[in-house]
């Protein structure tokens, strides 16, 4: 562990964070001063406090530890203390291109942070959120420094409130697949604030779609389709965001049973998304691929219970199915398998669905934010007493243990 002081832990995950100290006194209902004192080392926090910050800041038991361990010792004026925390290779480039043009934050800066973005947005749909997670925080910890630079023009100021909000919409996604619900709404409170000061109606749309999904998967499903609606309200018209705010409505009226309802916002999808060109790269998550519309009616359908849910499973599946070791759309593949099976579970072939539902599981592509629904066709199979449903259920504890 580094020579790092307690405080100075707090104040490094909060800033990765994207949280004022306001912001974070408020999750916690702290007082502000307390939480100004923590950082400082003036006051140690009860070790309860500490637990709250340390799991609503993901700092997995970092905190914990420094808030026991002795203070650092103190570093040479101008030398780092020994094992100081040092940045990452790639905010380490960005920095070296910001000090070129020390008088103001450089284009060349915030080009490399759009560039660092779009990759990660480009990684989320076949990487694991636990490798993503790292990687974020460390840009907004970056961006958070460049906000406090003093020396910058305002549309240098404007341009990394939009890049902070477009990482912390990110990172509320991973947070939520990692079922880290705290975190998730923190970090959404603060990509729909830089949002709104960088009056940035697409972040501000994506995050009433994203949190129209978490609501989705908590099972409030009527309230889901009205995030969804309110994000298609304010997104910019056809934009990916309008388009993925109105699949998502299509899921909560499905979960809902309202058949018609359901219908005429899958006509509406395909009708937006038609004469999309296909984004490069297709794999950008807030960048929307006609050929997710497939994906998005399989669930849709399979959630209605309509027959044809299965027909585009099946299609979705033969598209993405791996070829020479090559997995194209992996997390695709594997929510086609549980589309599939809850098809065919609800059609009473319970043999089928439980392969069906197996093999999502061993991709290893459920995220933990999807679990409950390999849990809804493993409620059937078990129903069913079908003799494989034991095996099943092992499959599904090792997933939901890991």
């Amino acid at each position: 562990m580094s020579e790092e002081s307690f405080g100075q832990a707090l104040r490094r995950h909060r800033r990765a964070a994207g949280l004022s100290q306001a912001q974070l006194a408020q999750e916690l209902h702290l007082d502000q001063g307390n939480l100004s004192r923590y950082e400082n080392d003036r006051q140690r926090p009860e070790p309860a406090t500490v637990d709250a910050l340390d799991a609503l800041l993901c700092a997995d038991g970092e905190l914990r530890a420094r808030a026991t361990a002795a203070p650092p010792q103190t570093a040479t004026r101008g030398i780092p203390a020994a094992g100081a925390v040092q940045p990452s290779d790639e905010t380490d480039a960005m920095e070296l291109a910001r000090r070129v043009a020390a008088s103001d934050i450089s284009a060349e800066t915030l080009a490399q942070l759009e560039m660092a973005f779009d990759d990660l947005a480009t990684a989320y749909p076949a990487s694991s959120p636990h490798d993503l997670l790292p990687r974020l925080r460390e840009h907004l910890g970056y961006i958070s420094q460049l906000i406090d630079a003093p020396r910058k023009t305002l549309a240098a100021h404007r341009h990394l409130l939009v890049l902070g909000g477009w990482f912390s919409l990110l990172a509320a996604t991973v947070h939520i697949d990692l079922n880290q619900h705290a975190p998730a709404t923190a970090r959404l409170r603060t990509a729909a604030s830089l949002a709104t000061h960088a009056d940035q109606d697409e972040i501000r749309a994506w995050c009433y779609e994203t949190e129209a999904w978490r609501t989705l998967t908590s099972g409030n499903y009527r309230r889901a389709a009205e995030l969804s609606q309110h994000a298609q309200a304010i997104a910019p018209t056809g934009s990916s965001a309008e388009i993925q705010a109105t699949a998502q409505e299509g899921r909560a009226w499905a979960r809902l049973g309202a058949a018609d309802a359901t219908y005429r916002t899958v006509e509406r999808v395909h009708s937006l998304s038609a004469h999309l060109p296909k984004p490069v790269p297709a794999e950008h998550h807030y960048r929307y691929d006609p050929g997710k519309a497939a994906a998005y009616t399989a669930t849709t359908l399979a959630w209605l219970g309509d027959p044809e849910g299965e027909q585009h499973a099946r299609e979705v599946i033969a598209r993405f199915r791996p070829t020479n070791d090559f997995q194209p759309w992996p997390r695709r593949y594997a929510t086609a398998h549980v589309d599939l099976a809850l098809c065919a579970a609800r059609n009473g072939r319970l043999d089928e669905a439980a392969d069906a539902a197996q093999t999502a599981i061993e991709s290893g592509q459920v995220a933990p934010s999807n679990w409950w629904r390999v849990r809804e066709v493993l409620n059937h199979v078990t129903a069913g007493k079908l003799p494989t449903a034991g095996e099943l259920q092992d499959s599904y504890r090792t997933m939901t243990s890991r």
